[in-house]
């Protein structure tokens, strides 16, 4: 195939909803749509329910039932979602050059395809991967990239992880950040969003992403917030986002036990407030009420909130491990130690102290000019023709 060809690209990601592998998928098809790839972005939506954000490609939805109560069920299902749509279009002669799949779901329903000899091979991105009790879960999650014929990383630490821990030889092909959407500069809705929250500016505001989840270490990040509010009783902590098919019920609830030992409800008006998802049009909104953005996680894939937060010029705290450590430096964010909320909290501070507009700017631009979907797009498409032309000699023997 002629390098200026365009591919017939289908990408697929694990749900409609605002989680970073999704956000990547997204932001990855428009580029590659934007340099002339026919890409078919496919997600599983449930009746009623559309992808938080529409692509400039294609979408195909993926029918799922509602989510069963039963992890293990549930993953079989949209497994067998997949599956069925995808070998339903195969059936009727569509064809794609390359099938990428950014997940375990995705991965196993391409495995199937393959093994029965409808597709011939597909590639999958690690972002991070799950611990699980459950041995099926585990099974499948490893399968998703133990089939694929190419398998990329976001981040040195996952591919790192890849090769030490299960032999594969992974590609690390760097993400993005969209310095257009993203912007310091103030826009007359953020005014309106700040109403529809409660933001009176009576003392900081705190943002954190993803939701109540243990990974996200959501409860140290509250008992560091409780000290930072003990000096500044005016700050507010706003937890947004958490739509996730994982179940976080039980750190859920230890999250609500530490917020009643503060003698804490979370809520309008409140020192805490669970916002849940947020309208996609408003997320740049909400990044510039922030005065601070906390990322203290204990595992990440990448961390794409900190590059968006960056953009929007807000200053940002994160956990002094990888991937984190791999492509910030000490100007770019103020560093706590994940597992102290003693440190979470002097990062806290530090971060509020030393707000410097001009450095704040500064590392967002160096930023861009390495993460970029643009050039995401084009690394990927260079992969793709790559594993294409290795495989030429086969597929033309077959045929």
């Amino acid at each position: 195939m002629p390098d200026s060809a365009s591919l017939r690209i289908a990408l697929l990601t694990h749900s409609v909803n605002p989680r970073g592998g999704v956000v990547h998928t997204l932001e990855l098809a428009n580029a590659l749509h934007a340099a002339g790839h026919a890409v078919t972005v496919f997600a599983p939506a449930a009746p009623g329910q559309r992808l938080f954000r529409e692509p400039a490609c294609r979408v195909s939805l993926v029918p799922v039932a509602g989510t069963p109560r039963d992890m293990v069920a549930m993953v079989r299902s949209r497994i067998d979602a997949f599956t069925t749509h995808l070998g339903g279009l195969l059936a009727r002669g569509e064809r794609f050059d390359v099938w990428h799949t950014h997940d375990s779901i995705g991965g196993n329903a391409l495995a199937d395809l393959q093994a029965s000899g409808r597709i011939d091979a597909f590639v999958r991105t690690v972002h991070h991967l799950d611990h699980f009790d459950e041995p099926q879960l585990t099974h499948w999650q490893q399968r998703a990239f133990e089939g694929a014929t190419q398998v990329f990383t976001v981040s040195r630490l996952w591919r790192e992880h890849l090769a030490e821990a299960h032999g594969i030889e992974a590609v690390q092909v760097d993400n993005g950040v969209d310095m257009t959407r993203f912007s310091p500069r103030a826009q007359p809705e953020d005014a309106g969003l700040a109403q529809r929250l409660g933001i009176d500016g009576g003392g900081p505001v705190v943002l954190a992403m993803g939701g109540v989840e243990e990974r996200k270490n959501t409860v140290r990040l509250l008992q560091a917030f409780a000290r930072l509010h003990a000096a500044q009783p005016g700050a507010r902590l706003l937890i947004a986002g958490g739509v996730s098919l994982l179940d976080h019920a039980a750190y859920a609830r230890r999250f609500d036990e530490a917020l009643a030992a503060l003698g804490w409800r979370a809520g309008p008006g409140q020192p805490v407030q669970l916002l849940g998802a947020i309208a996609d049009a408003d997320m740049p909104r909400l990044y510039r009420l922030a005065d601070v953005v906390a990322m203290p996680s204990t595992r990440e894939g990448f961390g794409l909130v900190v590059l968006e937060a960056l953009a929007s010029g807000v200053p940002v705290v994160a956990s002094c491990i990888a991937p984190f450590t791999d492509h910030l430096t000490d100007a770019d964010v103020s560093w706590a130690d994940p597992l102290s909320a003693a440190s979470i909290a002097d990062a806290l501070a530090h971060a509020l102290g030393t707000r410097d507009a001009q450095r704040t700017a500064a590392s967002a631009a160096r930023l861009a000019r390495r993460f970029s979907w643009p050039a995401s797009a084009a690394r990927h498409v260079q992969l793709y023709r790559a594993g294409l032309a290795q495989r030429a000699p086969a597929l033309a023997q077959a045929a």
